[in-house]
């Protein structure tokens, strides 16, 4: 997501079932092709963003790409949920600046955690926010499962080592705990205000917070055209293009599938290090990695018990 993604149905305001066909003649089977293409589309380019953010990491750091990406968020949401902020009680604008501190402080504890141990590695552990959001409370046997073998397999993940960069790893568990704040906070938000006004408001303030941020950062290390280039390109393929697919495709899957399919990111987060950046993880490390993204599969395909 890291990302200021969709996590479910909810941060739309109405479940996929209730959303109109794109068409008369689209068939049920087109509408879920349509939709597996959209999120496989979302999550390559989510994750081909953050590559292509190290690239501008040397010359203005992970302040300063999460400074622009930021503010490519916030013009983006600010025109899909045009909020009306004079309209916001106290009790919403306090949840909406929990949701600001949320965005600003989660792309930055995910991108100085790549800039550190990598992206497959940083993408798994940031992972551990919506497994465990999705875990809290559940009484599910498979479920426990689940959470006993994901957590074995972080165990895998920073296994100690000489250079092992214990700073990164915490970093990445930071970024996991604000995409867990995220969720439950976006879905209060989602909750108090019409449609996307909530996450459109905290997008834009967080965008805010990072203009003296991003302006120190920029006026002293002068990006070139490429490096200005790359943080742009960051900001539009990491948050600009995976929330438009994201509401686009939740219009033809269900919560479920898109939770599912969001589980793959960690695997294409990890390839895409390979291909792109160069960045080799050991077997065992690819080993911690399919068991992390197989527990948030399992985890988002069995749906919460009722209550009596």
């Amino acid at each position: 997501m890291g990302s200021m993604r969709l996590n479910s149905s909810e941060s739309l305001g109405t479940e996929p079932r209730d959303a109109q066909p794109s068409g008369p003649t689209t068939s049920p089977d087109g509408k879920r092709l349509t939709g597996v293409v959209l999120m496989l589309a979302g999550a390559l380019s989510s994750q081909s963003g953050a590559s292509i953010a190290t690239f501008a990491f040397p010359a203005i750091g992970p302040a300063g790409v999460v400074a622009v990406r930021q503010w490519v968020a916030a013009i983006v949401l600010w025109c899909i949920g045009r909020p009306k902020l004079r309209n916001f009680t106290a009790a919403q604008w306090r949840l909406v600046l929990g949701l600001a501190l949320v965005f600003a402080a989660m792309n930055l504890s995910l991108y100085m955690a790549i800039d550190r141990i990598g992206l497959g590695l940083a993408v798994t552990l940031e992972f551990l926010g919506p497994l465990t959001i999705a875990l809290i409370g559940s009484r599910r046997v498979v479920n426990m499962v689940c959470a006993v073998s994901a957590a074995a397999a972080v165990l895998l993940l920073v296994r100690p080592t000489p250079s092992t960069d214990y700073l990164g790893i915490g970093l990445a568990l930071l970024a996991a705990v604000c995409w867990g704040s995220y969720i439950m906070l976006n879905r209060a938000v989602g909750a108090s205000l019409p449609g996307l006004e909530g996450t459109a408001a905290a997008a834009g303030i967080s965008g805010m917070l990072y203009l003296p941020v991003g302006i120190w950062v920029l006026w002293h290390h002068p990006p070139s055209p490429a490096v200005l280039g790359y943080a742009l390109a960051a900001g539009v393929l990491s948050s600009a293009v995976p929330f438009l697919v994201d509401l686009l495709a939740l219009r033809r899957v269900s919560a479920h599938s898109f939770g599912m399919f969001m589980s793959i990111s960690p695997v294409i987060a990890a390839l895409i290090g390979l291909v792109v950046l160069g960045e080799r993880l050991d077997s065992l490390a690819w080993l911690a990695i399919i068991v992390i993204v197989s527990a948030n599969s399992v985890v988002a395909a069995v749906p919460p018990r009722r209550a009596a």
